[in-house]
Parts: C-alpha cells; structure tokens; sequence
C-alpha cells in the first residue's frame, strides 16, 4: 500500500469536482482528484451531454419524418427516413469520448494528479483508494466533496431488466415500441420526448395534477400541447401501483381512481435524484447534515474543518453549472482568496420540446415573499424570429418590483431559448431593471427581442403587441 500528500483532495470528478480541480491547480495548489468512473461524472457521461446529443438527433429525425408526411409549412417533401440507432448511439458515445479525453488533458495541464478508484474515509484528512494497481493512501490538508447525485428508485419497481433508470435510457441498443415513463418531470420528459420522436410509443405516468410540477401551468403548458401532437399519452394525478410478475403490464390508478394496465417494453422511473452520500466512508466523518444532504455555509465549508463539499451533495438545484461555480470558489478559497457565495440566481433549464428556462423568482414566489411585483409577458406568436422558426408556442416573461422595476425573475418557454438563459441572468446578476432592459436594443429579428418586448410591455409601451 503507498501514501502520497497534498494540500487539496477531490473526491469526484464531476463538473464541480473537476473544475475545482482545474482552478486549483491554474492557482498552484498541489491537488489530487479521485473518481471511480469516468472523469466528467454523470453530467458529461450519463446525463446532460448525452441527452442533449440523444434530444438533437431525434429533433433531426423528427424534421425529416414530417417533410416525409408533407406536415411541414416550408414546402419540402422527402423519403420517409430510416434510423440506425447503433449510429446514433456510436455518435452520442464518441462526443462523450472526446468531453472525457478533454477533462482528463485539462487536469493535466493545470498540474493536477488524477487517481483512478474509489475512495473511502479513514478521518477528515485521509481517504484509501481502491486502484486498480492496489490500495493507495491519499492524505491532505483540505477535501472537497463532489460526489454528486444518484436516479431514485421506487420501493416497489426497483431497477433492473425493463425498469431502467436515466443511465440505461441513454444506453439503449433499440427503441422500445412502448415506453412507460414514470415521472413527468424534467429528465423524463427530454428522454420521453426524444424516444416518441424517434418512434417509440410512449406513455408518461405523473402523480401532480400536471406534468413538470416545480413549474407553474402556464410554462407547462406549451410542452403538454406539444407532447399531444407527438402522440405521447399523458397521465396526470396517476399512480403506479406495482410491475406485473407474470406479464409485462405496469399497474396504475388513473386519476379518477380507474385500476388500469399499461403494456411496456421499458418502464423509465424518473421520480427524482438523491445526492451520493454513502459508499465512501462519509458515516466516519459525523457531518452535519440537511436532510438527506451534506450542510454547508456560505464557502461551501462542511461542520468539519478542512472538508468541503460542493453541487449535488449539498442539495438543490441540482444543477451541474452551480457545481462548477461552487468549485471555482473553493479552490479561490483554498489558495487564500476572498469569496463568498452570493449569486443572485442561477439559470434553470428544461430542454424539453419546447425548452423552458428560468431564472430567479416567478410571481408566486415573489409575491409570498412580500414584494408587489409588475409582471408581463410577450408570446413568440409576436415574434418574427419565432415564426420563420415555424415555432410560435411559448413565450417570455418578466418579473419586477413594482416599487422600482428591479428584476427579481425572468422566465421563458419557447423552441430553442436556452440559450437565452445566459441573458437572463447576466441581467439578475448586474442587478438590472425593467427600464435597463428596455433601453437595451435587442438585435432584430431574433428571439431574444421578446425579453425586450416583455420589458416593455411591463413599462406600458410594447410595441409590437
């Protein structure tokens, strides 16, 4: 067994473990970062970028397959189109090689060891990693945590065979002919969406009255009217009751308390995340915790001295951009910088068909926490960008003081604006108002002119509605 030191140890190479690493590295910091799977976590190789790459290939399908049926408003017409998903899947696969490759170079140019394994606890300033040339001991002056998050399994259909988690849905060989997404979330909403538009009839099973339930109706609503014309069957206020041990049905109740089956090739649970707490050691350290999650103050500092822990372990949003920040930070704070964490807001994106982000409060939420607010909203039916797109659904929609227009929260839902989310919230960062807003001039034609358009709605003066 060998025993190697150094000043800053991370456990886990995510997107937050692997940026802490790399900025600490860029400051001189003597750091190692430990990860079991590969460099990246689950965002790079089981999460956000496959299923981006897996959403965007089937967005591609689904264009041509229209044209093919003539339901397209451009006049284009094609052979019907014929998909190999292997090829797909290869493509997905190889953009997740490349990501890898590149985590692995830039902890290598900022100096950084990376060792391969899984660590366990000894004591706050040492862990043992299991390699896979033998035990290795590692001890530091500071740990980071970054161990990020887990699917959440139901009791009663546990994962295995035809009950597959996010991670398996992304390693699919085949489509299913029919799906059961269980959760109208987020994560099973893009995968659902993908697979429906690449041929799979797909069934969402959600207990909410409506799909996407951390969002208000009026967001939800567009991707509910777009799921209806894909042919995705929608059951909200349902309740899975248990998987079939002699057939392939899936009880449910409907809302309406109707005891139903639904036959599925794959059954997707999507109920949640949990952080990644157990497996390695973390018991020995007697943290305080937040409920399921690891309590941290304001520098991401843990109850024990010297160890840190940062994104999904140290609860919501789950959000693997706030991991990145929090890792910045840490390692800034390591190397005998001044931070603190003070964001605003941090963006929330749901790239479903068609995408919603938000940033900041929405108006419920402003108004329970005692502000009078102005609120507006401009449809992208307005919109000129939005209608050479063919994608008039959605729209954006500001919200403000009314006492001093200060933006307190931006939300959108529309065809593609997720990269609007940057705008949004530079503009909530920079402490904008609606009046900032206006007198910015907004590049014609494109999308983000709504947020103009919305602003100016909210003043009294829009123009183009």
């Amino acid at each position: 067994m060998t025993e190697i030191t150094c000043k800053l140890l991370v456990i886990g190479a995510g997107p937050g473990g692997y940026t802490c690493a790399i900025r600490a590295g860029q400051l001189g910091i003597d750091t190692i970062i430990v990860e079991a799977e590969k460099p990246g976590g689950t965002c790079l190789n089981v999460g956000c970028i496959p299923s981006k790459a897996l959403i965007h290939a089937a967005g591609e399908y689904e264009i041509i397959a229209r044209a093919a049926d003539g339901k397209n408003a451009f006049g284009i017409s094609a052979a019907p189109p014929s998909l190999n998903f292997a090829r797909t899947i290869a493509w997905k696969d190889d953009i997740v090689r490349r990501l890898n490759g590149g985590v692995a170079g830039l902890l290598k140019r900022a100096g950084a060891r990376y060792v391969a394994g899984r660590a366990s606890f000894r004591d706050g300033k040492t862990v043992e990693v299991e390699t896979p040339s033998g035990r290795q001991v590692i001890r530091a002056e500071t740990v980071v945590i970054a161990t990020g998050s887990e699917p959440v399994a139901l009791p009663f259909l546990p994962f295995g065979g035809r009950v597959i988690s996010s991670t398996e849905a992304l390693a699919l060989t085949e489509i299913p002919k029919k799906l059961v997404v269980v959760g109208g979330g987020y994560i099973g909403l893009e995968l659902g969406t993908a697979l429906a538009k690449m041929g799979a009839a797909v069934t969402v099973v959600e207990a909410a009255p409506h799909i996407l339930p951390q969002y208000d109706v009026d967001l939800s609503e567009p991707i509910a009217r777009r799921l209806t014309a894909l042919g995705v069957t929608v059951l909200t206020g349902a309740k899975v009751q248990a998987l079939g041990t002699e057939s392939a049905a899936l009880a449910i109740e409907t809302a309406s308390g109707e005891q139903t089956s639904l036959e599925a090739d794959k059954i997707l649970v999507t109920v949640g995340r949990r952080p990644a707490t157990s497996g390695f050691g973390l018991e020995i350290l007697d943290l305080d915790m937040d409920g399921p999650f690891i309590r941290i103050d304001d520098r991401c500092r843990t109850s024990m001295h010297g160890v840190s822990a940062i994104g999904d372990v140290t609860g919501e949003p789950m959000l693997a951009h706030r991991a990145m920040a929090q890792g910045e930070m840490v390692a800034e704070i390591v190397a005998g910088r001044r931070r603190a964490w003070d964001r605003i807001s941090i963006p929330a994106i749901c790239f479903t068909d068609p995408e919603i982000v938000t940033v900041g409060l929405s108006p419920n939420e402003a108004s329970s926490r005692g502000f009078e607010v102005k609120t507006d909203l401009f449809p992208f039916k307005a919109n000129g960008r939005a209608l050479t797109l063919d994608r008039e659904d959605g729209f954006i929609r500001t919200v403000a003081r009314a006492d001093n227009h200060l933006l307190l929260g931006i939300q959108g839902v529309g065809a593609g604006i997720a990269e609007l989310s940057a705008a949004f919230g530079l503009a909530l960062e920079m402490g904008a108002r609606l009046e900032d807003v206006a007198m910015t001039i907004h590049a014609h034609p494109t999308q983000g002119e709504a947020f103009h358009e919305a602003a100016l709605k909210s003043l009294g003066h829009a123009i183009h509605i």
